[in-house]
C-alpha cells in the first residue's frame, strides 16, 4: 500500500509583524557580559542598563580585534582633544585603522551615548566591510548587520552597556569579510585570549545548537510570496507563501519548484522586513522539485543591497540516520521559524520526486516549502519540501546535491516562463 504525503505548499496569505527594536534583556545581557568577562574583554560588574558610550565602544572594538597591546604601544594620535587618557590608546588606534570617526575633526565625544548604527559601523569596518566602498551606509548599518547575520535581531537607537555586550558576544563567532577566520579564532591566534577559555565557552566548536544556528543563519532564509497574475499583485492576494534561502551573497537563492509553479511574480521578504523581487530563475527541475532564483539586489523601496547572508551547501553523501538537523522556513506563511530533529532515512523513495528524499523529524508545515534543512554545522544539505499525510514526524526534504553541479552562471529566464505561467 502506497503512503500518501502532503506537499508543503502554502496558499495562505503571508502575515508579517513589524520587527520590534531589540533591547538587551537582562538575562541575555548578563550572559554576554559573563562571556566577555571570561575572555578578559569586559568588566561584568558594570550596570548593564546604563547608556553605552562611544569611548566604551572604541575600547571594546580594539579588544575584539585582539589589538589592545598594539594600541597601547602606538604613539600615533588622531587629533581628538576630548579623549581621556584611559581611552586614548583605543580611540587613536581604532581611528588610525579607519574603524571609527570623530564627531568633528578634533572631537570624538567619548562620553556620548553610542547609537546602534554607529556601533554597527565601527564593528563592520573592523570586520573588513567598507561604507566608502558601498557595502553599507552608516545610517543603515544596524540593518545591514542584521541582514548579513552579524546580529540575530534588529537594533535601533541608543545602546545600553548590555546591548553593547550582547552584540559584541554575537560577533565573536562571525567571520571576517575576507574569510580569514572568525573574530574569536583570530584573537586566539594572536594570543589575545586563551584557547582554553574560548573552548570552555564553546566558541571554537564547529557544531551549532539550534539557538546558534537560528541566530547566525535565520537571516539567510526568506519568506517567498508568489503571485499568479498582475491582477493578484495589484490586489495583494498571493497564490502561495513559501520559503527560500540564499546560497550566495550576490542574491542566488534556492527554493522548491512547486513553490513557484504557476507564478508570474514573486518577492523575497527578508528577516529585516525588506522586500526584494525575484528577477529570474537560473535553474530548475520540476521532477527533483528544486529551483534556483536570482533575487534583486535592490529592495522594493529602492535601497541597494550589497550582500545577503547565505548558507554554504554540502553534499548529502555523508548524511546518516540519527544526524542532528535544523529547519528554517516560513511555516503557515507566518514568518521565519526554526525547528530541530534528526535524520530518519537518507534515501526515501517517494513517487512525486525523481530523487530519493531525506526523511527527518524537524517539524515543517505548509509554507515551509523551499526552506533550508541544515546539518549541525549550519550547512544546507536539503530543501524542505513535504510530509507524509498519515504519520508522525515524517518530513521530507530534497537533497541539495543537484544544485552543487548545476551551471548557475547562465542569465536565467523570467519567472513566468520557468514556472509555466507564461
Amino acid at each position: 500500500m502506497k503512503r500518501r504525503f502532503l506537499a508543503v505548499c502554502c496558499a495562505l496569505a503571508l502575515v508579517l509583524g513589524a520587527v520590534p527594536a531589540a533591547g538587551a534583556l537582562e538575562g541575555e545581557a548578563r550572559r554576554a557580559a559573563d562571556i566577555l568577562a571570561t575572555l578578559g574583554l569586559a568588566d561584568d560588574a558594570g550596570n548593564l542598563t546604563a547608556p553605552a558610550t562611544r569611548g566604551q565602544a572604541a575600547e571594546l572594538l580594539v579588544k575584539l580585534a585582539g589589538a589592545e597591546q598594539e594600541a597601547a604601544a602606538s604613539r600615533w594620535t588622531a587629533g581628538f582633544l576630548d579623549v581621556p587618557a584611559q581611552a586614548a590608546a583605543a580611540v587613536n588606534y581604532a581611528a588610525r585603522q579607519g574603524w571609527i570617526t570623530g564627531v568633528t575633526a578634533t572631537a570624538f565625544q567619548p562620553g556620548r551615548t553610542v547609537t546602534a548604527n554607529a556601533w554597527s559601523a565601527f564593528l563592520l569596518r573592523m570586520l573588513g566591510y567598507s561604507d566608502k566602498d558601498g557595502d553599507f551606509t552608516v545610517a543603515d548599518a544596524a540593518r545591514f548587520a542584521q541582514r548579513i547575520g552579524l546580529f540575530p535581531t534588529a537594533w535601533d537607537g541608543a545602546m545600553t552597556l548590555g546591548d553593547l555586550y550582547e552584540t559584541a558576544a554575537a560577533a565573536l563567532t562571525f567571520s571576517y569579510r575576507d574569510g580569514s577566520g572568525t573574530v574569536i579564532g583570530r584573537m586566539v591566534e594572536q594570543g589575545a585570549v586563551t584557547r582554553s577559555a574560548a573552548n570552555a565557552l564553546g566558541l571554537l566548536t564547529p557544531t551549532l545548537t539550534a539557538r546558534q544556528a537560528a541566530d547566525r543563519y535565520a537571516s539567510a532564509v526568506f519568506c517567498l510570496q508568489v503571485y499568479e497574475s498582475q491582477e493578484a499583485l495589484r490586489e495583494n492576494t498571493p497564490s502561495a507563501a513559501a520559503s527560500g534561502f540564499f546560497i550566495r551573497e550576490d542574491g542566488l537563492a534556492v527554493t522548491n519548484y512547486h513553490s513557484i509553479e504557476g507564478g508570474e511574480t514573486a518577492f523575497a521578504i527578508l528577516s529585516t522586513g525588506e522586500v526584494c523581487a525575484v528577477e529570474s530563475v537560473v535553474y530548475y527541475d520540476s521532477g527533483i522539485d528544486i529551483a534556483v532564483l536570482r533575487i534583486a539586489r535592490t529592495t522594493r523601496d529602492g535601497t541597494a543591497v550589497s550582500a545577503f547572508n547565505h548558507l554554504d551547501m554540502v553534499s548529502t553523501a555523508d548524511v546518516r540516520p540519527g544526524d542532528t538537523v535544523y529547519t528554517i522556513g516560513n511555516p503557515l506563511g507566518m514568518g521565519l521559524a526554526v525547528s530541530t530533529g534528526v535524520i530518519s532515512a537518507t534515501d526515501r523513495e517517494v513517487e512525486r520526486y525523481a530523487l530519493p528524499c531525506i526523511m527527518n523529524t524537524a517539524d515543517i508545515s505548509k509554507g515551509s516549502s523551499g526552506g533550508a534543512l541544515l546539518n549541525e554545522y549550519g550547512q544546507a544539505i536539503a530543501v524542505t519540501s513535504g510530509a507524509y499525510l498519515y504519520g508522525n514526524n515524517m518530513y521530507l526534504a530534497v537533497p541539495i546535491d543537484p544544485v552543487l553541479t548545476a551551471d548557475l552562471t547562465v542569465p536565467g529566464q523570467p519567472l513566468a516562463k520557468a514556472s509555466g505561467a507564461a
